[in-house]
């Protein structure tokens, strides 16, 4: 049970970060310049955004939850896992963001989920 509330957090806010951190960047726009006045201009237009602080929570939280997990189980099987964080990815991107998945992307995503279900039978 421990186990598998780990790799829900690992899953979903690792992936619910993503997704935050994505929000808030488009808030922001996209980046052409990458001159370092430009770059730290993005980062303090980023910083005042709440989605880039949530974001951050989010995937700090993923990161301690996976150094608990890999503390008690094989990397063999906790990072094969993790990989669920691409059909979460898939799904809060579409939902979340409204980003066009094409049928192609959602089969990879179902490839991933049949490799996890045979690493978690073995």
């Amino acid at each position: 049970m421990r186990d598998a509330i780990l790799l829900f957090v690992i899953v979903c806010g690792g992936t619910g970060g993503e997704i935050a951190v994505a929000r808030a960047m488009k808030q922001i726009g996209e980046v052409h310049d990458f001159s370092p006045r430009n770059i730290f201009r993005v980062a303090m237009r980023a910083v005042q955004r709440p989605w880039m602080w949530c974001g951050i929570v989010l995937m700090a939280l993923a990161f301690f939850a996976l150094l608990a997990i890999l503390s008690w189980e094989n990397v063999s099987f906790v990072v094969p896992v993790t990989a669920l964080s691409y059909a979460a990815g898939a799904l809060g991107g579409k939902v979340l963001l409204g980003e066009r998945v094409s049928a192609v992307r959602w089969l990879g995503v179902g490839l991933v989920c049949v490799g996890v279900m045979l690493v978690c039978l073995g």
